[in-house]
């Protein structure tokens, strides 16, 4: 009886053993369940808030320093410029240095009698415009100040190439009291100065009227030129047809002395600008590399990890080791049934 009631017993605690261990297992699997689910979440919520902050930044910058500034905004620019395709405004395209030297030489015939460049040295000049020799043969066309003497007096001496191109004017108020009190503003970013760049210089040039259009009101000492904001310029026109002799036999138009001293000022306010595309070029090629290199190495270290297949193998039991032999539970029902009679 005493061996009957064990049996019964433990036929009992079995089940309900095992009911437990399943509801402990189902807890487990669900709790990691839920802290995958919230680790998951955390981490799509993280990405989100890095693509949004890069985003944003990306945005704000380009605000700040990726539009083009101008100096006045285009209400107060009066009529806008004709825009041509410049060749040395591509990016696959530099300066025209024959064109580059025409228009030196339309500024110093022409437009050096009241414009100053105070930014651009005669170093500058060589290998773009002019040779060495001539950049110093123009540069001793004119007198500097040099190192005072033992008595303390400065005295003057030969231009070199070190020094920059002279102002034809002593200061402002002499300027302005050679040009009826207005001030012709320096050269040298006039290009950047200005909305429109060098369209705006070119239809300026090439802009003047013969005669003012029928209703418009010039003030007494100004020129009417549609393209200056307010219409009224104290500079006249001064490009003709024929002003300039260029060494290369070009016909001197007004259009083409217009274009290649707008290609120089443009060249003046960046004469970096050929080399920077250089470097553009060199940048864009090794970076090319450099990324396709990247992707390779990429791909290469973690092939292994995304190509893995993971597999579960549950724990096996002695029973589903060898299904032949009885369960426990049989067998000692068995031998319970074959006890005495």
């Amino acid at each position: 009886m005493l061996a009957r009631s064990c049996l019964r017993s433990a036929r009992s605690v079995g089940p309900a053993a095992r009911s437990v261990a399943s509801r402990t297992a189902t807890r487990s699997a669900s709790t990691s369940s839920t802290t995958a689910e919230a680790s998951s979440w955390k981490s799509t919520a993280a990405g989100s808030a890095a693509t949004a902050i890069a985003i944003g930044s990306i945005a704000w910058y380009y605000q700040l320093l990726g539009r083009e500034a101008h100096a006045m905004t285009p209400q107060e620019e009066g009529l806008h410029p004709t825009q041509y395709p410049w060749e040395h405004t591509k990016f696959y395209k530099t300066f025209d240095h024959q064109g580059l030297r025409r228009g030196f030489q339309v500024y110093r015939e022409v437009c050096s009698s009241c414009h100053s460049l105070q930014r651009i040295p005669y170093r500058a000049l060589v290998g773009t415009i002019m040779t060495v020799d001539e950049a110093k043969a123009l540069a001793e066309e004119n007198e500097y100040d040099g190192e005072p003497n033992d008595e303390g007096e400065t005295e003057k001496r030969p231009g070199k190439l070190s020094d920059y191109i002279p102002s034809p004017y002593k200061n402002d108020e002499a300027a302005r009291a050679a040009n009826n009190g207005a001030l012709p503003p320096d050269l040298s970013l006039i290009v950047k100065a200005r909305h429109g760049g060098c369209d705006y210089v070119f239809n300026l040039l090439t802009g003047y009227p013969e005669e003012p259009p029928a209703g418009a009101v010039v003030q007494s000492g100004l020129n009417f030129n549609p393209y200056f904001p307010g219409t009224g310029i104290a500079m006249a026109r001064v490009l003709y047809d024929g002003l300039v002799e260029y060494e290369d036999k070009t016909p001197a138009t007004t259009s083409q002395m217009a274009k290649d001293v707008t290609e120089f000022l443009n060249w003046a306010a960046e004469p970096e600008a050929d080399q920077r595309k250089k470097m553009g070029w060199k940048v864009m090629a090794i970076g090319g590399v450099l990324f396709a290199l990247s992707v390779w190495v990429k791909r290469y270290k973690w092939s292994t990890i995304k190509t893995r297949k993971l597999v579960y193998n549950p724990p096996v039991s002695k029973a589903d080791k060898n299904p032949s032999s009885a369960r426990p539970g049989v067998r000692m029902e068995a031998e319970q049934n074959a006890g005495p009679s």
